[in-house]
């Protein structure tokens, strides 16, 4: 299902309204946990899972650890 819809703010944010019939068809309820990622003009929601958070954890402690290197990477 495609619907248009407008980005509002929301504060200092910016917020998007998602019609009940597509919140239904995605399997999306109000309240959900999502998981939001951006690139090449496109924005993906996912349902937040375990493993999400699971890896998540694992990046947290590599960057936490080979913070010296990524920081020199990122140069």
């Amino acid at each position: 299902m495609n619907k248009e819809s407008k980005l509002i703010g929301v504060g200092n944010s910016t917020g998007i309204l998602l019609s009940r019939e597509l919140l239904a068809e995605s399997g999306f309820e109000q309240g959900d946990e999502v998981v939001v990622k951006a690139s090449d003009g496109k924005i993906e929601i996912e349902r937040k899972t375990q493993d999400f958070d699971r890896q998540m954890k694992i990046a947290r402690d590599v960057m936490k650890r080979r913070f010296s290197a990524l920081r020199q990477l990122a140069k």
